[in-house]
């Protein structure tokens, strides 16, 4: 005879994945440890762990650190100051968890291009950026230092000119042209056993997060060993034919300077894009200019064909100093690239 069933012969079938309600609640990870980021290699993070203080001292306790699955979405790079969890210890072999990455006091990036709406950070919680020039081989690339400076000054990043091959040309140029930028220029020169040959750059740095950036070839690796004996960076040469350095650094690192601080040494670039930055922004990156701007007619491009625009007459004027008429021929170009 067949059983007849009735309602409460249900029983509902085990959910192999468990019956516990799905939550958006993350744990608080209040006991987490709090790190800086000081390399990023294929998805391990090498984070410095602070002291009782809240510093990050060149000694400090080292751990290597995966991300979290929430953060999968979130860039993290050098100078970022991170929380971690798991196995802190620093031993070999073990990895800690990263579960959270801190409000950024500043954030650098750049683009491939001025209309690429994709954005690249670069490092994060940056003070000063040395934008890195040689007075030769290769030749100073004033547009690259002009999109450098509008990266920083839209960051919130004081920028900082350090001039390197002091020994084979003069600097007359590069501080003529910048004379009235609003931004300090330091030479770097070094001995023959590779040491600085003053504390100017140093002294800027101390006590900092910095970062370096330029063209690869200008000496921006030679810079870093100079300043951290032991970070033992690759260096390269300038190619004969182009003009151009070879990338010796592939990847940005964080390292502690003697001095006090952290320096960022980064890749060479070739181009840094500013479709992130808007007209005002730019324009703010000429500060010998910005005032002539604001004589303008109401929505004047500041392009060369702008009818009524200040800026000719302000350069013919004297009223940007020497460089005036190459400053603004490059701010012009940047203008014309962001449409």
């Amino acid at each position: 005879m067949a059983r007849i069933f009735r309602d409460e012969d249900y029983r509902p079938r085990p959910n192999r994945k468990g019956s516990r309600p799905r939550t958006k609640n993350r744990p608080s990870h209040d006991s987490a440890a709090l790190g800086l980021v000081t390399a990023v290699d294929r998805g391990r993070y090498r984070i410095v762990l602070a002291d009782d203080a809240g510093a990050f001292p060149e000694d400090g306790r080292a751990v290597t650190a995966v991300r979290a699955s929430h953060l999968r979405r979130q860039a993290v790079v050098p100078g970022d100051i991170v929380k971690v969890v798991g196995d802190t210890s620093g031993d070999e072999g073990t990895l800690a968890r990263l579960v959270e990455i801190t409000p950024r006091r500043t954030l650098l990036r750049r683009s491939a291009d001025d209309t690429d709406p994709t954005e690249r950070v670069i490092v994060a919680n940056v003070d000063i950026m040395g934008i890195v020039t040689a007075t030769i081989d290769p030749e100073p690339s004033y547009g690259l230092i002009d999109r450098a400076l509008a990266a920083a000054i839209d960051a919130g990043i004081t920028p900082l000119i350090v001039v390197t091959k002091t020994d084979l040309a003069s600097p007359a140029d590069i501080e003529r042209r910048f004379s009235m930028a609003d931004v300090d220029i330091v030479s770097s020169g070094l001995r023959d056993d590779g040491t600085l040959s003053d504390d100017a750059v140093a002294g800027r740095l101390a006590d900092h997060i910095s970062v370096l950036v330029g063209h690869s070839g200008v000496g921006k690796s030679t810079l870093t060993n100079a300043l951290v004996p032991a970070a033992d960076r690759a260096t390269g040469h300038v190619n004969d034919v182009t003009g151009r350095g070879r990338h010796t650094s592939s990847s940005a690192v964080c390292l502690p300077l003697t001095t006090g601080g952290w320096l960022i040494d980064t890749p060479g670039v070739r181009s840094f894009g500013l479709a992130h930055v808007d007209r005002d922004g730019l324009i703010a990156a000429f500060p010998e200019l910005t005032e002539a701007t604001t004589e303008c007619p109401r929505g004047c491009t500041h392009l060369a064909d702008a009818p009524g625009c200040r800026l000719d007459s302000w350069v013919a004027e004297g009223r940007a100093g020497p460089g005036g008429v190459s400053r603004l021929e490059s701010l012009r170009r940047l203008l014309s690239n962001a449409g």
